[in-house]
């Protein structure tokens, strides 16, 4: 088994100081006898989070920050067919206004059902007609767009945004002019919609806007992905540490636990935060090497803050 765990680290002072309280053992027996692999990314500023860069390498892709087709693979698996055209997810989120920044929230906080996504989906469909953008719906918070400028638009993927100031995140204007041009409409169409007149009467968040991401042409898909634990990136994206560190001790206690387990020297375990992903692989060990670490532990706190 291999196995992708995604916020497995925090960069907040308040993140950091929940993380120096965990208790890990499994993970601490799993450090002491697995060599680091490999290592991906830079710091916490580039598009793609490390852990999109980690699943980008396990199938195959090339690693352009910010170019990753997640959009088409998502499109492909919900019966779009996309062909060879450029295409991006654009999902349903509401953007908080402040005195001095817009923040994203989380699209999950919506409580978006579908027949408030469909309703609004169908009021956008001919403006983006008219732009000559095909709007495609996957569900409802995965809506897709393919036009011809899409195909080389690096944009920042939701896991880097939620929660934050979006200044940093958005598209090069020169690059993203189409696509800005007809999002401005999109906007202006459902600030007034009675959808959103309707969910602000009942005190529900509106949708105000869509995010890009994931934009390309489809990729071959040239390996096979992880398995992917993101049981830490609700908590994380919405800063509830307490929460976090208790998905920790039961990830640490199931699937690492498993993981350790494990007999096949194929099992490895990569464990990604928001500045870059390391890998710890089982590899070939000699008997006398196992027996050698079987009770060793590993400092788990240096990792973590690395990550």
């Amino acid at each position: 088994m291999q196995l992708l765990v995604p916020f497995a680290g925090a960069l907040s002072d308040a993140g950091r100081h929940a993380a120096r309280s965990l208790s890990l053992p499994h993970l601490e027996q799993l450090l002491a006898r697995w060599p680091a692999q490999s290592a991906l990314g830079s710091d916490e500023h580039s598009l793609s989070a490390p852990h999109e860069l980690a699943l980008a390498r396990s199938l195959g892709w090339s690693l352009a920050d910010g170019r990753l087709p997640w959009a088409a693979l998502a499109a492909r698996r919900d019966g779009i067919d996309v062909g060879a055209q450029p295409i991006g997810q654009a999902t349903p989120v509401h953007l908080h206004v402040g005195t001095d920044q817009i923040t994203l929230t989380d699209p999950a906080a919506l409580q978006l059902d579908e027949a408030d996504a469909r309703a609004l989906f169908a009021a956008l469909q001919p403006l983006f007609d008219e732009a000559g953008f095909a709007l495609h719906w996957g569900d409802v918070h995965r809506w897709y767009v393919a036009h011809a400028s899409l195909g080389e638009l690096a944009t920042a993927s939701l896991d880097r945004v939620i929660g934050r100031h979006i200044d940093p995140w958005l598209p090069a204007p020169q690059a993203s002019r189409a696509w800005q041009r007809l999002l401005s409409e999109a906007q202006m169409l459902l600030y007034t919609h009675a959808v959103n007149e309707r969910r602000e009467g009942a005190g529900l968040p509106t949708v105000n806007s869509l995010w890009l991401s994931g934009c390309g042409v489809a990729a071959a898909v040239r390996g096979e992905a992880p398995q992917v634990d993101d049981r830490l990136r609700g908590p994380a994206l919405n800063e509830d540490w307490a929460a976090w560190a208790e998905a920790w001790h039961a990830l640490d206690a199931g699937p690492i636990a498993a993981l350790l387990r494990e007999r096949g020297d194929d099992a490895a375990l990569t464990l990604a935060g928001e500045r870059r992903a390391s890998t710890f692989a089982r590899g070939t060990t000699s008997p006398w090497q196992r027996l050698r670490t079987a009770w060793r532990r590993a400092a788990v706190q240096p990792l973590l803050d690395a990550l």
